[in-house]
């Protein structure tokens, strides 16, 4: 009771203590901020190669063909929830004259694809329809039809950032002219298609809004390979059960690619070794850890600016001590030991830490998860975009709250406050109450 009656005391007493708490919470909501925000963009850029690609892909060295009866395996075994095939190519679109655009050109299946990945919902015409999503141009079953990236039909406002979505649906159902083609050594093989648009993609990620071209997986392989009589895949994308363990079912789609690599093409040795399986986090694994490298270098940076609030806290209750020597005499010599002397301002200390900390993770939790607002305020205000996405590659800033970083950070915080105050406690333990109270 005697620590607390203190405590509150001195709360009451030295406004400035106030200071230390200010101190602590400001340090501890922008680490927290630093954190949740360096983490969310981790976890966006993870979870962008799930929804492009789904949970693992099968990338052979060369084309392969007969890719249905493979899908057909890897879908009975349990591991696999779905599964479908895409085929590459690098191309030019011309859009009209003087507008052509460098692309990556993506055949693929439109249903399987969206069973395997959040295809479906980045459509900005079929994203709500009831079915899946086709590439047929209404009134026109003949005409190929062909899905674009929102980022190679417009360019988002300077401003804002936004597209002028009024004028890209404008552009639905337009004719366009698609170069593509095959390299052969030395020699390309050019191809055209003449293509409509039938929905524009927006996923979010720069990169694919920027360069995606969707065309049918069929339309695509004729133009590319047509001497090839049967069905071609550059590769196969696969969607995992909810229960399936990463590690087993990478083990059960090696079995399953092996043993149809053997009994239908030829057990081709350089499709057996070559082929890379792998989930789509590993394949940004060397990124992510990059990523997780300058975020760390990040934290230490804040880390060692925000030490400055031990300092804070020890200047102050070093004052405190010094000033209320009186206070510590009196309490001593009723029969206070040392230590209990100075585990009251250890306590103290600890107690800032905590306020500080209670209020920093209210006010860290309450910019991450408004931070895009905050952004668009300073927008408006100042005329200053921070975050665009031909810089940062997602379209909206990540606002997830990392817990796991702010646990530490709270717990480290208060940890930093007990040492601030520690040597002021020493200073008051060895305080003697004979010299303070002789005069009295």
């Amino acid at each position: 009771m005697l620590k607390l009656f203190l405590w509150l005391r001195y709360l009451r007493k030295k406004k400035i203590v106030f200071l230390s708490i200010a101190a602590v919470a400001l340090s501890v909501s922008l680490l927290i901020v630093v954190a949740s925000l360096f983490s969310g963009f981790i976890n966006a850029f993870e979870q962008a190669a799930v929804e492009a690609i789904g949970d693992v892909v099968i990338a052979p060295p060369a084309n392969v063909t007969k890719y249905p009866l493979l899908i057909e395996c890897l879908e009975e075994t349990g591991v696999v929830e779905a599964a479908t095939a895409m085929l590459l190519a690098p191309g030019l679109l011309r859009l009209d004259a003087g507008n052509v655009r460098p692309v990556q050109v993506w055949g693929i299946e439109p249903g399987p694809r969206s069973r395997v990945t959040g295809f479906k919902e980045s459509l900005l015409k079929q994203k709500d329809s009831s079915g899946d999503p086709s590439f047929g141009i209404p009134g026109s079953p003949e005409k190929t039809g062909g899905f674009v990236g929102i980022g190679v039909l417009g360019e988002p406002d300077e401003k804002t950032d936004e597209y002028d979505f009024d004028a890209i649906e404008k552009m639905i159902g337009r004719r366009v002219l698609l170069t593509t083609g095959t390299a052969s050594g030395t020699e390309i093989d050019k191809k055209t298609v003449i293509f409509w648009i039938a929905d524009v993609l927006e996923t979010g990620v720069y990169q694919f809004d920027k360069t995606g071209i969707y065309l049918p997986i069929e339309e695509l392989q004729r133009r590319l390979y047509p001497k090839e009589d049967l069905p071609i895949a550059g590769q196969i994308l696969i969607k995992l059960t909810e229960k399936a363990e990463t590690d087993v079912a990478l083990a059960t789609i090696n079995g399953v690619w092996r043993t149809f690599v053997e009994e239908h093409l030829e057990a081709d040795p350089n499709l057996i070794y070559d082929t890379t399986i792998v989930t789509a986090k590993q394949l940004q694994s060397r990124f992510v850890a990059a990523y997780r490298q300058q975020m760390s270098i990040l934290l230490v940076i804040f880390g060692v600016v925000s030490l400055s609030v031990v300092v804070l806290v020890f200047c102050i209750f070093y004052m405190i001590v010094t000033t209320r020597r009186k206070d510590i005499a009196i309490i001593k010599s009723c029969g206070a030991a040392s230590g209990s002397v100075a585990l009251v301002f250890v306590g103290f200390g600890a107690c800032v830490g905590l306020i500080g900390s209670g209020i920093g993770t209210v006010l860290g939790l309450t910019i991450t998860k408004n931070i895009n607002v905050i952004e668009g305020w300073i927008r408006v205000i100042f005329g200053l975009k921070l975050w665009r996405s031909s810089v940062y590659m997602f379209s909206k800033i990540p606002s997830e709250v990392d817990w796991t970083w702010a646990v530490r950070i709270v717990l480290t915080a208060i940890v930093a406050a007990a040492v601030g105050a520690l040597i002021p406690a020493i200073v008051a333990a060895r305080t003697k109450p004979v010299e303070i109270l002789r005069y009295e």
